[in-house]
């Protein structure tokens, strides 16, 4: 199972630089946080990973696979998790997943496997048939990793995925998730303005005005104490 790579990348909307000459690699296993205020350059990056964008400049490698020369190989190997929800609100949880199986190419029973171990994984087997309106907000965000996880992704990304979520919420998500990294082996690029959900042995990716301030260990920027006040000082991140 590949990681992520991302070497010197930079994307512009005109006269205006949104990323410029990025550069980190994330690990199998890993739980990566992009960490950095609104307008550091984290949503371009995820339309960049998702080919919403593309740029020229710098290469970006999913599972050992380029994203620019074979990217229906790369985008195969991604779950993503978007700050806005995707849910079909008037179909149930199974219904939601069953559609989204298909586009994979799953049906019948393999697909009925999958989507019951990957609701199972987020305790959500026992809402699989309540409609997805009728779900807190907390545990929409958990169908919608389910659903991410269907295809069985090397990497999984996921954008602001607490938004607007209560506190005892966003730290079961953020839990569930760096489970699921230690767990299965997966790679997690996970982009957030508030540290609080960034764990000490976390690999802490620090974005500011589309470059990169910090790329290490989350302890080791955090007892970097002129860096860390720094970073809060400039960007207004917070807890």
């Amino acid at each position: 199972m590949g990681g992520l790579k991302i070497t010197d990348v930079s994307f512009s909307y005109g006269a205006k630089t949104a990323l410029n000459g990025v550069s980190f690699e994330v690990k199998p296993g890993q739980f990566c946080a992009l960490l950095g205020p609104n307008g550091a350059g984290k949503s371009t990056l995820f339309a960049l990973l998702t080919r919403l964008f593309t740029t020229r400049q710098g290469q970006i490698t999913v599972a050992g696979a380029d994203l620019a020369r074979q990217p229906r190989v790369a985008l195969a190997q991604i779950g993503v998790v978007f700050q806005q929800s995707t849910l079909d609100l008037d179909l149930s949880v199974r219904r939601n997943l069953r559609y989204f199986a298909a586009l994979h190419g799953l049906s019948g029973a393999q697909a009925e496997v999958r989507i019951l171990a990957a609701l199972e994984r987020l305790d959500m087997a026992e809402r699989a048939d309540e409609r997805a309106r009728d779900l807190n907000g907390g545990h929409r965000r958990r169908a919608e990793i389910a659903r991410a996880l269907i295809h069985d992704p090397a990497v999984l990304l996921l954008d602001e995925p607490t938004v607007g979520l209560d506190a005892a919420s966003r730290r079961a998500i953020t839990n569930h998730v760096h489970d699921l990294a230690q767990q299965t082996g997966k790679t997690v690029l996970w982009a957030t303005h508030l540290t609080d959900e960034v764990q000490d042995s976390d690999q802490l990716v620090v974005l500011h005005r589309g470059q990169i301030l910090a790329n290490d260990s989350c302890a080791t920027v955090r007892g970097d104490r002129p860096l860390a006040d720094d970073f809060l000082l400039r960007t207004g991140a917070a807890t």
